[in-house]
């Protein structure tokens, strides 16, 4: 079987910078190990596959694997994935709306980019291990749990300048990643990285996903909704955040990087 595949730049106007995605159109579904195998295969920290979908609630199902398991949330892969239907497959509609493990997702063309409307996740203080301590490198001035935990720091240089032990950031249990975070001191509100090497990403370049608990919690922190950040990533990238109620609106730019076809 012949697929045709993509590989997208996301959160970014120029390619090698943002996060590197695959998409992957399909007709129906193959088997959940052909997809994983897929994925690892790209070894990218995410491939995107989408469906037409079945609903009438949604236009395409879609799913994300990384190279070692299935994800309920991508953001920079559902911006790529949106980006080639619009762009490749010339969609002639102003929004998609995903069928996802999270929930109906929609996206929208804007002139600033694609605008996604994806949900909070909340978070709440706990103590500091000394194993997450230990795992960064540098003791975070306090430690949030959610679906990913965020380790503030008082120093934006502090984040940028981290080497964590990814052997040690494995045996911190019932996360999916680590946020370590800053007030920036520049023209962006924060910045941030994103280590997960618990699902097969050391260290993702720009995690759209991770913003729908960031927004939240330094919207709190800065008293204003809407928010300009940066993953302080090797290959970086830019977002534009706004927090509206239970939803958070993530917008970014895209560009195509490849397209092709893989023989499975």
């Amino acid at each position: 079987m012949i697929l045709d595949i993509y590989q997208v730049d996301a959160f970014t106007d120029k390619t090698f910078g943002g996060n590197p995605a695959a998409v992957c159109p399909l007709e129906a579904w193959l088997p959940d190990m052909q997809l994983q195998n897929i994925a690892m295969e790209n070894n990218l920290s995410e491939t995107a596959f989408f469906i037409p979908s079945q609903s009438s609630d949604a236009d395409f199902d879609l799913r994300w694997f990384t190279p070692s398991c299935e994800v309920d949330l991508c953001g920079h892969a559902t911006l790529a994935t949106s980006f080639i239907i619009f762009d490749q497959l010339k969609l002639d509609k102003p929004t998609i709306r995903f069928s996802t493990r999270s929930g109906i997702l929609t996206i929208e063309q804007t002139e600033y980019g694609l605008k996604m409307n994806l949900p909070v996740w909340d978070y709440k203080e706990t103590d500091i291990p000394l194993l997450v301590t230990e795992a960064l490198g540098a003791k975070p001035t306090a430690l949030y749990k959610g679906n990913d935990w965020i380790a503030l720091f008082d120093d934006e240089q502090t984040v940028r300048d981290l080497e964590p032990d990814m052997d040690k950031l494995l045996q911190i249990k019932d996360m999916r990643g680590i946020l370590p975070t800053a007030k920036s001191n520049g023209k962006y509100d924060f910045i941030s990285r994103f280590f997960g090497p618990a699902v097969g990403v050391p260290e993702d370049p720009v995690t759209g996903s991770a913003h729908c608990i960031l927004t939240p919690f330094w919207a709190e922190r800065l008293n204003k909704t809407t928010l300009h950040a940066y993953q302080a990533s090797a290959r970086g990238g830019a977002l534009f955040c706004e927090l509206k109620g239970d939803r958070v609106h993530i917008t970014g730019q895209a560009v195509l990087y490849m397209t092709g076809q893989i023989n499975v």
